[in-house]
């Protein structure tokens, strides 16, 4: 379980295909607290995707993704340099500023539009129907693994409003239109849509 509240960018320093799945390190930043405690089987969430800590060479830490996860993320779109947000699961006590985030990836959605007002930058984004009937303004929404507060939703789109902060400690302040985003809906609005037959 995670809260969506990135700790950190990390750098990928290798991708390794291994038939239908890959391997993936990533390098954290040396200032990263506790960045020394994290152990083998650990979870970590890669751009909001919960992946377990296979190997561990100082501050790279390498994860295995399956064909599900590349076919659902946009974990097979990295390349060696990109940033990617990391957060390590949540520990039982600490304080949840964000939401329940599971790290299971539900889809992927894609940058729609970009709009910078003052301070503020608002971002919609394309997603699915099947997504965003779990969606509602003023709920929760995990983009990338970082926790959203929606704006407004529609049957195709939602928008977003993200202060100067959240663009510098994420990737979204890199994000282009047309850029593929990893999507989690909140759970809540899931076992609301099971329970409702929608």
């Amino acid at each position: 379980m995670f809260t969506g509240l990135v700790e950190a960018l990390a750098v990928v320093r290798s991708l390794t295909p291994d038939g239908v799945s890959l391997t993936l390190a990533i390098e954290a930043p040396g200032d990263l607290p506790g960045a020394d405690t994290v152990r083998l089987g650990d979870s970590v969430a890669i751009n909001g995707c919960c992946l377990t800590v296979v190997a561990i060479e100082g501050l790279v830490w390498s994860f295995q993704a399956g064909s599900e996860t590349l076919s659902r993320t946009n974990l097979g779109l990295l390349r060696i340099g990109h940033r990617v947000n990391i957060e390590r699961s949540l520990q039982v006590g600490a304080r949840l500023g964000g939401h329940f985030v599971q790290g299971h990836v539900d889809g992927l959605g894609h940058v729609n539009q970009i709009n910078r007002e003052g301070e503020w930058t608002h971002m919609s984004f394309r997603v699915p129907p099947e997504l965003t009937r779990a969606m509602v303004e003023k709920g929760s929404v995990t983009v990338d693994g970082i926790s959203l507060t929606i704006v407004a939703v529609d049957e195709a789109t939602f928008r977003v409003a993200l202060i100067p902060h959240t663009l510098q400690m994420t990737t979204l302040g890199n994000r282009n239109v047309d850029d593929p985003v990893n999507i989690e809906t909140d759970i809540l609005g899931k076992y609301i849509q099971k329970l409702l037959g929608k």
